[in-house]
């Protein structure tokens, strides 16, 4: 099988150089796109072309907090040792924690596990002016009872269309949902869970459960690839991030979240200055 190259496009939308875009108007599975793909960069140019990015995200994330008519809501998926923790080290190295915080999902407590199944990710959603990263989501529980046939087809389509509503609720709240598979072969995860456990510095981040699931990855990836297509829509597309090289999966995120939030520039200064205009206008007051 010939694997995609980064460039290539899921839709005929504009390009994200560096990720494939999955809309769910085409099919395309992540056996057709290459983990190890890295743009034709070296990681020197990668990361030249990285740091003006990171620049340019904190400008704009200073513009979303300033104008507070929007928010965003990153959602970072992938396997174990795929790059998440990596990525939100990185990309938003320079993010302004006052108003950009992340939140991680992991084993249900009995509370969570008490309600429906988006409950403990709309409790966490970002309020207008935020940046909120989800480290994993909602979306392991649609993936998971795929992966160990918990339930039955039914049950799966409709957590699907589920996570649409939500996801367009959102949307029209004024949230700008971004969405990330960090594609990671085989082979090279392999390599990052025994390197991990391997060095007592990072032995602690590893479980009997990364093994497990590793040993279903197939089951795995058809789950991604059927869940995937069943929430990707043109407004709210899946991108699809190569991430053998976690220099390049840096760069590609960033770049695709750089790509969506430009348009709102202008919108957003217009929306700082009008707030501007009033609080200087009630501290005018205030003074006489």
């Amino acid at each position: 099988m010939q694997l995609l190259g980064v460039g290539f496009l899921a839709t005929r939308e504009g390009p994200v150089a560096y990720a494939t875009r999955i809309t769910g108007e085409r099919s395309i599975r992540l056996a057709e796109i290459a983990p190890g793909d890295h743009g034709g960069l070296s990681e020197e140019e990668g990361e030249a072309r990285l740091q003006p990015l990171r620049v340019e995200l904190r400008e704009l994330q200073e513009l979303l907090f300033a104008a507070s008519c929007n928010s965003i809501l990153v959602i970072l998926q992938g396997m174990d040792a795929a790059g998440k923790d990596v990525t939100i080290g990185d990309v938003f190295a320079l993010a302004d924690p006052a108003s950009c915080r992340v939140a991680a999902f992991k084993e249900p407590t009995p509370e969570e596990a008490a309600h429906h199944f988006l409950w403990r990710a709309d409790r966490v959603t970002p309020a207008l002016g935020e940046l909120v990263i989800f480290d994993r989501s909602y979306y392991e529980q649609a993936i998971l009872p795929q992966v160990l046939g918990e339930e039955s087809q039914d049950e799966i389509d409709r957590k699907h269309g589920h996570i649409v509503a939500f996801e367009r609720l959102l949307r029209d709240a004024g949230t700008i949902v971004m969405k990330f598979f960090l594609h990671v072969s085989n082979e090279e995860q392999r390599k990052r869970l025994e390197e991990r456990q391997g060095d007592l510095e990072t032995a602690w981040k590893i479980s009997a459960r990364d093994w497990e699931a590793r040993a279903q990855w197939d089951a795995y990836m058809e789950a991604y690839d059927a869940t995937m297509h069943a929430t990707a829509t043109r407004d709210l597309p899946w991108h699809v991030v190569p991430a053998d090289k976690q220099w390049f999966h840096n760069l590609a995120v960033a770049e695709a979240l750089a790509e969506r939030l430009r348009p709102e520039r202008e919108r957003w200064v217009r929306e700082r200055n009008t707030r501007g205009k009033a609080n200087r206008a009630e501290a005018e007051q205030a003074r006489r």
